[in-house]
């Protein structure tokens, strides 16, 4: 699985204080830090920065990119001069731009500059207004809007990533399973296929920090089952980068990881864990088994939901 660190995050109250005091071993020790762990790409995410994001962005690529070796950077703003900065500093090939939706006003600039530079795009499937709840409303603004415009610009098929928008199960629970089932038609929806990413971590948001972990997990290894190529998140959860071992290496050696794959492969097979497949008397088992009717949008999602 290719992962692009999220942690280099503004949203961050450690990252906020060491960008505000211009620490850049703190900058410089985070990024080893997450490439060490496994992240293949490295997401700066400043926010708007509407004032001074070139000059953000390049402060930062000065503390990242001794240390980033062969790894992507991608610029997460709206700022598309921060954006621009970046792209100047960054060896062609070896940058992502997270990210356009279709609104007009990004299709018009943003996959151009995405040519212009030899970049990656990251393009949100959503316009100017809500994003759709139904898979297939998001797969036809992939395909009627963002593959077209990406093609006219000049852009190679390869380097167009599709998200179909993780949104959290705490207040948009219904958003979950339409996901999975965008993912699922966008890997069969073009020749040759774009690669699809999620923005994993959002799928907890807003809910308590102790569920967080649990809740990406199970949503991981579903969101594999579909055919994701990519994912924003956390390199530093053990927990998580063992489960998509277990995934990858199809490691049934423990019962966690025997319920983990056969998630995978009904899921997979378009179907559902069932009780049966799952031993209820075991608390970690049943975790994942009342996770997975969360996310499926079966059982109403409430902050105490594994204590039922």
């Amino acid at each position: 699985m290719y992962i692009i660190g999220e942690n280099i995050h503004i949203i961050s109250p450690k990252v906020k204080e060491a960008l505000e005091a211009r620490d850049g071993a703190f900058f410089a020790a985070l990024a080893q830090r997450q490439l060490a762990a496994g992240a293949n790409a490295l997401d700066l995410n400043i926010g708007p920065r509407k004032k001074d994001g070139p000059e953000v962005v390049n402060w930062l690529l000065d503390q990242v990119l001794p240390v980033a070796g062969d790894a992507l950077i991608s610029f997460d703003t709206t700022n598309l001069a921060a954006i621009e900065a970046g792209l100047q500093r960054v060896p062609r090939g070896r940058a992502i731009i997270n990210s356009t939706s279709a609104a007009p006003e990004r299709m018009a600039t943003v996959p151009p500059l995405a040519a212009q530079y030899g970049a990656k795009l990251i393009a949100l499937t959503m316009g100017s207004g809500m994003i759709p709840v139904k898979a297939d409303e998001r797969v036809s603004i992939a395909l009627e809007q963002l593959i077209p415009r990406a093609l006219e610009v000049g852009m190679n098929i390869e380097d167009l990533i599709i998200d179909p928008l993780v949104l959290t199960v705490s207040g948009c629970q219904e958003y979950c399973p339409e996901c999975i089932e965008a993912v699922r038609t966008l890997k069969f929806a073009w020749d040759p296929p774009p690669k699809v990413s999620v923005g994993l971590s959002n799928v907890s948001n807003a809910v308590p920090r102790e569920l967080r972990p649990l809740l990406n997990r199970v949503y991981m290894v579903m969101l594999m089952a579909a055919g994701v190529d990519m994912v924003i998140a956390d390199p530093l959860d053990s927990e998580l980068q063992d489960t998509i071992r277990i995934i990858e290496a199809r490691d049934a050696s423990t019962p966690v990881g025997k319920v983990y794959l056969t998630l995978f492969d009904r899921t997979a097979d378009m179907g559902e864990l069932e009780p049966s497949d799952v031993d209820m008397d075991d608390p970690a088992q049943a975790e994942i088994f009342k996770t997975v009717q969360v996310l499926l949008n079966r059982v109403i999602y409430t902050d105490s939901y594994l204590r039922f």
